[in-house]
């Protein structure tokens, strides 16, 4: 594998037409892996002289965000150097120039941005529900499993199981594992095939890692923020809403609040990533486990602008529907409010449309005749005198581009925009996973509480 991907890059020096094996936009480990497996077996088993070359969907910079895609290639020692990303190649300027052809695995659909490479599609393989409105016309393979990395290992071993080495064979093992939460039958994400070919995996290569082992393993590296900058913690796990010209992004980040306030430059870099993405308010929601496996939730919010930031807080720490029970934690950024959340049930699923609200008691404030005294806990005087200057630097604070969607995106079924994400297998977010364990953990209390009764 590492030796063929050498070559790939080489390729790219050449003036020639190239088989692109193109991923997801998403660019997690089960798009990452089946790109590479496939466009290795492609090359090896094509007889006429096509340059089959795979290519991560996502700039070089974005890697290190996906962890879990980090630790496997350290794993096998592919140095992340020789991959292809997608700011490495103009695939536009391929297919203008008839020397483009293209595989698309992990997702059959095309975003708008790419709609003209279509034509130069010849072959899906997905194995989540097509899009029959928007999928390419040409041959379309598509079954219903766990992970598309069961695909690829099928093709390679019904096709020609001489080239599989232990590197790809380690790769596509652990991606099914993990893709399928360690075939774990009560989750209900595995289904036979998947099951199948990772035992079929473990029989040629016996030394392949225990399953236990290597899920743990992807899951602790794919929640890892130690290696991170600032900036790479907050687009790791970014959602962002608007309201009438305000930009709130709102970041899941899992470690400790207290240890997150105390990182070097955190003011300026909090900053910087507002100015950067054109955000007026920046809400970081913190999920860690403490000593005793209970799950703890803290956010922080994080706003130049005083009158706005001091609303937030005020409708967050007074609401009752959802209640977040809030006690403030000591902070010496004067633009920064940070909270211990008392009740952790309340997930950023259902921290947003309180977030939402909250914007629109702020931006009705801005409408209340001067007359009345006060806003929401916010002095009427006070809110005044900051109207005029706020409501102009939160016009200049917005982005340029709105559309740009947050990083990294949430794996997808497709890249058609707004697409239904909902239909076939379920995929697990760090926060879906959070609240699983948040679920188990309250359970296992209650049970032993009944216990000692």
């Amino acid at each position: 594998m590492e030796e063929y991907l050498q070559g790939c890059r080489a390729a790219l020096q050449e003036s020639r037409s190239l088989h692109i094996v193109l991923g997801n936009e998403a660019c997690d480990l089960d798009s990452m892996v089946s790109a590479l497996a496939l466009a290795f077996y492609l090359s090896k088993t094509t007889e006429a002289e096509e340059v089959f070359v795979p290519v991560l969907n996502i700039k070089r910079s974005e890697l290190p965000l996906r962890g879990d895609n980090v630790f496997m290639l350290q794993k096998v020692n592919i140095p992340q150097s020789i991959l292809i990303f997608r700011d490495e190649i103009d695939l536009q300027a391929l297919q203008q120039a008839g020397q483009l052809i293209l595989t698309l695995v992990d997702h059959h659909v095309l975003p708008k941005s790419d709609a003209s490479l279509e034509e130069a599609v010849i072959e899906v393989l997905d194995h989540r529900p097509i899009e029959h409105k928007h999928c390419p016309p040409c041959h379309v393979s598509v079954e219903l499993v766990g992970s598309c990395a069961t695909l690829v290992t099928e093709r390679i071993l019904q096709g020609a199981p001489e080239i599989l080495d232990w590197q790809t064979a380690f790769l596509l093992h652990g991606t099914i594992i993990l893709d399928c939460v360690n075939m774990d039958l009560r989750i209900g994400k595995a289904t036979l095939k998947d099951s199948r070919y990772v035992e079929k995996l473990e029989v040629i290569f016996p030394d392949l890692p225990n399953r236990n082992d290597i899920f743990d393993a992807l899951q602790k590296a794919k929640f890892d923020v130690s290696g991170l900058t600032t900036e790479q913690m907050l687009r790791k796990d970014q959602k962002t809403i608007y309201k009438e010209g305000i930009k709130v992004a709102i970041s899941a980040i899992y470690m400790d609040l207290e240890v997150f306030l105390r990182r070097p430059n955190l003011m300026e870099d909090l900053g910087a990533f507002c100015q950067a993405h054109g955000c007026d308010v920046l809400v970081a929601m913190t999920i860690f486990f403490n000593p005793d496996k209970e799950p703890v939730r803290q956010l922080a919010v994080f706003c130049p602008h005083r009158a706005l930031r001091m609303m937030i807080c005020g409708v967050l720490e007074r609401s009752h529907s959802p209640s977040l029970k809030l006690t403030s934690i000591p902070s010496t950024h004067s633009n920064l409010q940070a909270y211990l959340q008392g009740n952790t049930q309340v997930s950023r699923k259902k921290f947003l449309p309180l977030l939402q609200e909250t914007l629109s008691a702020y931006l009705d404030s801005m409408k209340i005749p001067a007359g009345q005294p006060e806003i929401m806990g916010v002095p009427r005087q006070q809110v005044d005198k900051e109207m005029n200057r706020e409501s102009k630097s939160l016009n200049l604070g917005m982005s340029q581009d709105e559309e740009d969607p947050p990083l990294p995106p949430t794996p997808m079924n497709s890249l058609v925009d707004d697409c239904p994400l909902d239909q076939g297998l379920p995929k697990l977010s760090a926060e879906a996973i959070f609240e699983k364990c948040n679920q188990i953990s309250q359970f296992q209390a209650t049970t032993s509480s009944l216990a000692k009764k």
